[in-house]
């Protein structure tokens, strides 16, 4: 039986880049709501702090560190959460990372192959590895984590804004695929300026108190999950 005052109760979520910012923020407010949530990313101590305070807040949460630009990494989580739950509820794709702002004519083509990889490649790599516990779910969920450079490009911001445009692309077709043949449902949400560690790095002179807190996009995500929404939904969420 659903609890009315926590919604997503008996819900199991991942959510990747899960140790700071808003993949934190995210998983914590998912917790919150009832939803055991597989946290994933690469520093162990991150996610060790955010379970922690998962626990203390009531909630419950397991942890998975991983390095999805390493090969087969999202073959073993799917195999290893496969051995636990025979469902995935909500799959959070929030990792990514922002390279080195520039020209395009100056990229430097290992570093591109590198955000390619973690933004794009590894992103594929979940949605076809989590696919079959989705479809299992009743209600399979997939929230996509962008930002606005992916549709509106931004001098020296090439690479990681390419990386952003084929990631809602891959996450807009797996939406369209799935949408008649399973519960499964596709939404993408831009963040806008928020404080997080990516932003300071990108705008390292603005005052970090001058934008919005995670807390405030997470809170977003998790009413949005609530309220349910339909396949190809996409929304910048302003504040």
């Amino acid at each position: 039986m659903i609890d009315t005052a926590k919604p997503l109760t008996d819900r199991i979520a991942l959510v990747t880049g899960a140790s700071r910012g808003i993949g934190a923020e995210a998983a914590k407010a998912l917790a919150a709501q009832g939803a055991h949530v597989v946290l994933t990313a690469r520093t162990t101590g991150g996610l060790e702090e955010v379970e922690e305070a998962i626990y203390q807040a009531g909630g419950n949460a397991t942890i998975a560190p991983v390095d999805f630009t390493e090969p087969d990494a999202t073959a073993r989580l799917a195999t290893a959460l496969g051995q636990r739950w025979d469902r995935l509820d909500i799959l959070v794709l929030n990792a990514a990372m922002l390279g080195t702002l520039g020209a395009v004519s100056a990229i430097d083509p290992k570093e591109f192959a590198r955000v390619m990889t973690l933004n794009v490649s590894a992103q594929a790599a979940l949605l076809a590895a989590f696919d079959p516990m989705l479809r299992r779910s009743p209600a399979g969920r997939v929230i996509a984590l962008t930002s606005s450079v992916a549709r509106h490009p931004r001098a020296y911001w090439g690479e990681y804004g390419a990386s952003k445009a084929a990631f809602e692309v891959l996450v807009q077709c797996y939406g369209l695929e799935v949408a008649k043949i399973s519960k499964i449902r596709t939404a993408i949400l831009d963040p806008g300026a928020t404080r997080t560690k990516m932003r300071a790095r990108a705008y390292p002179g603005e005052d970090p108190m001058s934008v919005k807190a995670p807390e405030v996009v997470a809170a977003r995500l998790v009413r949005l999950l609530v309220e349910d929404f339909a396949t190809g939904h996409f929304e910048r969420i302003e504040g």
